[in-house]
């Protein structure tokens, strides 16, 4: 007799859910991905980092392999000189909130929440030289959480009620589980390789938005 296997199910995971439509939200699904009901979902909070000299720099050294790192907040970073030296110099790096969070080397790679690596110039860098990282705000879209991401959607933050094929591009009107469930931990769908640790991680961030698995 030939043995057969039921798939997922719409909403199958949710065990309980709030009232009325509190759980949920409509939501857009970024394009290249086929999701399933349950598939645990980060959210793009964060855009492509770009990096510019301030204007009124002495040096004319350049900021270059700009990119946004994992712990990357949306808003404009600050790379200032401190220590000027020949054919080199000490910058500190604040956040967009103004806390510093390290220091760069000229001609050395800087890696955190932004990652960039500062050229020398013909001229000289002098104290207060700046240079301008901006981080842009990301899309909003949802896509599968994985914590190897660093475009926001590291944290995992909502559930995939239905079956969303977005593999011809973005999907509009999908619907997620957003707050205020309790779920089945071994009904939920996540990314490929995902270990035990990768999965407590993202339980422990969905609770942070009262979805709680079970």
């Amino acid at each position: 007799m030939t043995e057969l296997t039921e798939g997922q199910h719409k909403a199958e995971f949710i065990v309980t859910e709030a009232n009325g439509s509190l759980s949920r939200e409509t939501v857009t699904v970024l394009s290249g991905q086929n999701l399933k009901p349950g598939h645990v979902l980060g959210k793009v909070t964060v855009g492509a980092a770009t990096g510019a000299a301030a204007s009124g720099n002495t040096g004319n050294g350049t900021i270059g392999t700009v990119s946004a790192g994992s712990t990357a907040k949306q808003g404009v970073y600050q790379v200032t000189c401190i220590e000027p030296a020949t054919d080199g110099g000490t910058f500190i790096v604040e956040d967009p909130e103004g806390t510093i969070i390290g220091r760069a080397l000229v001609g050395a790679a800087f890696a955190g929440a932004v990652n960039f690596t500062i050229a020398d110039g013909g001229t000289d860098f002098a104290a207060g030289d700046r240079f301008l990282v901006t981080v842009a705000t990301g899309s909003g879209k949802y896509k599968e959480y994985n914590p190897a991401n660093t475009d926001g959607s590291q944290e995992a933050v909502a559930l995939l009620l239905d079956f969303v094929d977005a593999s011809g591009g973005d999907i509009s009107g999908a619907v997620i589980i957003a707050r205020h469930a309790e779920v089945n931990a071994a009904e939920l769908i996540w990314f490929s390789g995902a270990d035990a640790n990768q999965k407590a991680a993202g339980q422990a961030q969905l609770a942070t938005q009262t979805i709680i698995a079970r």
